[in-house]
C-alpha cells in the first residue's frame, strides 16, 4: 500500500524536521512503499522565487492601489525589480549551492536593505565574510515575508502559519479560515499539495502537525487530496496532536481528515495500515467519525514499538541540497536550529527524570523512557551519514541521559566514527569536567538544557533536581570542553514575584558574564492539562479559570488560563527579559544594571500567552537585585 509522508507549513527550512524521515523508515523497513514531501520547504522555495515575487508584487499592488502601504510592503514594491533579480542568488547561496557568492552578498550595497539591516549596523565587524554573507541573505529573506504578512495574509510568518487559529480551544475559526476566499499563500499551498498527489498517487498520506503553526496548513493539504481522490485515507499526528487533541470530540475536524493517532505513529500507522486492508482489524489511540460524532478506537493488545526496533531514519525522497540556512542573530549558538543542515536522531524514547512540574509528564513522550544501545545508535549513525553524505547530528531527546552519552561518545570513539553533534540535556552534576571533555572528543560541539527560573526556590517547587549553583558548575564545565550552551529559562512562573524575576535576570547575566553561557530563550510560562501544575493547581497557589457552563472541550486543550494571587505583572517584565537577553548574546550590556532594561514607561507589549488585559503605556516598578554581585564567580571557585 502506498503510503506518502508529509510535513507541512511552516516548520523549518535547514533541514526536515524529524518525525516524517523516522516514519519513512520505519515503515520501509516493514515493507511499506513510502514516499515523504517537505511542503514547508516548497511553499518556501516558491516565495523565494522570481515567479513567486512576481505574484506577491501583482497582489500587493492590487490590494494597495491608492491605500496607505506598510513599511514592508512600500520597501518590497520599491525594489521589487531588484529584490527578483536578486533571490534565486540569495537562495542558492544559503542552499550551499553557490559559496563563491559570499563576498558579493556581504558587500554592504548587494541587497535592497530594509528595516531589519538597521540593527545589523556595527555587529558584524570581525565576522567571516561567509558569516556576514548568510546573515545578510537571511535578513533579505525575512523582509519579503514581512510584505507578504503585513501586506497579504497576517497569518504568515516563516516559522509557522495560521497558529492562532490553532490555539483558541474551539474549531471554529478553523473552520471559518478554511471555508473563506483563499489567500495567496493559501492558493500556493493547495498547488503544491495537488502536484506531490500526482506525484505518488498514495493510497494513504499521513501528516504530521509538530506545532499549531502547522494545523492549519495541514488540513488544507488533507482536504486538497481528498478532492482529488475520495477514496484516498488522510491521517495526522504528530506533537500538537498528541498534546492538544487528546480530547477530540468536534465530528467536523473529520470534514478534513480520516483519521487522527496519538502518541508514537509506528504502532499506529501499522495498525491504520492492516484496518484499510481488513475494516475487521483493530486500530491504536485513533479518533475517527461515525455518522456524526466522534469515536476512539484503540485495542490494549497492541504495543508500541522499543526504540531498538524502531528502524533507521530515511532521508531518502527529500531535496538534501534544496534547505536552507537561515539565522537572524549572528550568535552562533543560537543559530544553530535554524543555520546547517543536521541528520536528526535521539537517544532515548522519553525523559529519564521526568518529574518536572511544568512538563507534560503524564503523556507517553515523557513519561515512556527507552534508551538505545549505543552500538546500535552508532550503527545508525553510519546508516544515515552513508545516505545523506552529512555528518551533523542533532539529538533530539527531551533530556538526553549521560550514562547514554558517555556510552555513546566511547563507541563513536572507539569505532572512529566521526560526527558532529548537539543535543539536549538536563544540568545535573553527572556532566563533569571529565565526561564533557569525553563529549568533545567525541564531536559535540553544543548543548541546550532547561535552567527554567534562575531561583532556588522555584527550582525546587518545579522538582527541577538541580541549584543555580550547580548549573553555573556544569556549564562551566562545557564551555572548558570547547561546548557552546544554551539555556531554556521561563518567566511567570506560579508564585514567582518581581523580586524573583529580577534577581533571576541578574544571575543570568552573571553566568553569561563568567561565560558559562553562549545563548538563552525566555518562554512565558503556561500552565498545561497533562502537567502536575495543570492537574493539581492548588499545590502550587493558583487557580484555573472555570469553563464556562455548558461548554466542553470539543477541539484543542492544551494551555490553562489561571489565576495568581501574587498578582506579578509577567507580560510587562517580558519585553525587558528579551531585550536583556538578546544584547547579552551580543556581548553587549554586561556590566550593566539589569534594571535598565526595563522602560518604566514602557508600550504594553504582550506575550503571545498572554490573555486579556490593558494595551497602552504602563508604568513598571523594577526593584534592584538582591544577588550579591559575585554570586556566580563564588559558586565556580567552589567546584
Amino acid at each position: 500500500m502506498r503510503v506518502l509522508l508529509i510535513t507541512p507549513p511552516m516548520v523549518q527550512f535547514n533541514t526536515a524536521y524529524p518525525a516524517v524521515p523516522v516514519l519513512a523508515g520505519f515503515l520501509r523497513d516493514k515493507g511499506h512503499e513510502v514516499a515523504q514531501e517537505d511542503l514547508s520547504l516548497g511553499l518556501a522555495l516558491r516565495l523565494f522565487s522570481p515567479v513567486g515575487l512576481s505574484a506577491v508584487e501583482r497582489a500587493l499592488r492590487g490590494k494597495f492601489k491608492g491605500r496607505r502601504r506598510p513599511a514592508s510592503v512600500r520597501h518590497l514594491l520599491q525594489h521589487a525589480p531588484r529584490i527578483r533579480a536578486t533571490v534565486a542568488d540569495a537562495v542558492l547561496f544559503l542552499q550551499g549551492r553557490a559559496p563563491d557568492l559570499a563576498s558579493q552578498l556581504a558587500a554592504p550595497a548587494s541587497l535592497p536593505e530594509g528595516s531589519r539591516f538597521e540593527a545589523l549596523r556595527g555587529l558584524v565587524e570581525g565576522e567571516a565574510v561567509d558569516v556576514v554573507a548568510r546573515h545578510r541573505a537571511s535578513l533579505f529573506l525575512d523582509e519579503i515575508a514581512d510584505a507578504v504578512r503585513e501586506g497579504l495574509d497576517d497569518r504568515f510568518e516563516l516559522a509557522r502559519y495560521g497558529e492562532r487559529l490553532s490555539t483558541t480551544g474551539d474549531f471554529e475559526s478553523l473552520h471559518r479560515a478554511l471555508s473563506g476566499r483563499r489567500s495567496l499563500v493559501d492558493r500556493w499551498i493547495d498547488e503544491e499539495a495537488e502536484t506531490v498527489w500526482r506525484r505518488h498517487q498514495p493510497r494513504v498520506v499521513g501528516i504530521t502537525v509538530p506545532f499549531p503553526g502547522t494545523l492549519y496548513g495541514a488540513l488544507r493539504i488533507a482536504r486538497r487530496m481528498k478532492a482529488l481522490d475520495p477514496r484516498l485515507a488522510t491521517v495526522l499526528g504528530g506533537g500538537f496532536v498528541n498534546t492538544e487533541l487528546r480530547e477530540l470530540s468536534d465530528p467536523r475536524v473529520f470534514d478534513y481528515v480520516d483519521f487522527v493517532t496519538l502518541d508514537d505513529g509506528e504502532r499506529p500507522l501499522l495498525a491504520l495500515i492492516d484496518h484499510l486492508r481488513d475494516p475487521t482489524a483493530p486500530l491504536l489511540r485513533t479518533f475517527a467519525r461515525e455518522g456524526d460524532r466522534v469515536v476512539w478506537r484503540t485495542d490494549p493488545a497492541l504495543h508500541d514499538i522499543p526504540l531498538r526496533d524502531a528502524g533507521t531514519p530515511t532521508y531518502d525522497g527529500l531535496p538534501l541540497d534544496r534547505y536552507l540556512s537561515l539565522f537572524e542573530m549572528l550568535n552562533p549558538m543560537h543559530r544553530l536550529w535554524s543555520d546547517g543542515r543536521w541528520n536528526k536522531l535521539t537517544i532515548a524514547h522519553g525523559c529519564y527524570w521526568k518529574k518536572c512540574t511544568f512538563c507534560d509528564v503524564t503523556l507517553d513522550y515523557i513519561g515512556r523512557y527507552d534508551l538505545a544501545s549505543a552500538d546500535l545508535l552508532v550503527d545508525r549513525i553510519e546508516a544515515i551519514v552513508a545516505e545523506t553524505g552529512q555528518s551533523g547530528f542533532h539529538f533530539v531527546d527531551e533530556a538526553a541521559p549521560p550514562a547514554g552519552l558517555r556510552a555513546l561518545a566511547k563507541r563513536l570513539i572507539a569505532r572512529n566514527v566521526v560526527i558532529t553533534w548537539w543535543g539536549n540535556i538536563r544540568f545535573e552534576k553527572s556532566f563533569t569536567p571529565e565526561l564533557t571533555e569525553l563529549l568533545a572528543r567525541s564531536g559535540c560541539i553544543a548543548i541546550s538544557g532547561g535552567l527554567e527560573v534562575a531561583s532556588d526556590r522555584l527550582l525546587e517547587l518545579i522538582k527541577k533536581g538541580v541549584t543555580v549553583e550547580q548549573v553555573a558548575r556544569v556549564t562551566r564545565a562545557f564551555t572548558q570542553a570547547g561546548i557552546m550552551v544554551h539555556a531554556y529559562l521561563m518567566y511567570g512562573f506560579p508564585t514567582e514575584t518581581t523580586q524573583e524575576t529580577i534577581d533571576s535576570l541578574e544571575r543570568v547575566r552573571q553566568l553569561f558574564a563568567a561565560e558559562c553561557l553562549q545563548s538563552a530563550f525566555w518562554h512565558r510560562f503556561a500552565a498545561t492539562a497533562h502537567s502536575p501544575i495543570g492537574r493539581h493547581p492548588d499545590r502550587f497557589g493558583i487557580r484555573l479559570h472555570a469553563l464556562p457552563a455548558g461548554a466542553p472541550f470539543r477541539f484543542a486543550r492544551n494551555d490553562l488560563a489561571f489565576d495568581d494571587p501574587t498578582g506579578t505583572d509577567h507580560d510587562a517584565l517580558g519585553v525587558g527579559l528579551r531585550r536583556a537577553l538578546y544584547n547579552y548574546m551580543l556581548g553587549l550590556g554586561l556590566d550593566h544594571d539589569v534594571r535598565r532594561w526595563f522602560s518604566t514607561n514602557e508600550p504594553r507589549v504582550p506575550d503571545d500567552r498572554a490573555r486579556g488585559g490593558r494595551r497602552g503605556k504602563r508604568t513598571v516598578h523594577v526593584p534592584a537585585t538582591t544577588v550579591p554581585p559575585h554570586f556566580i564567580a563564588r559558586a565556580l571557585r567552589q567546584s
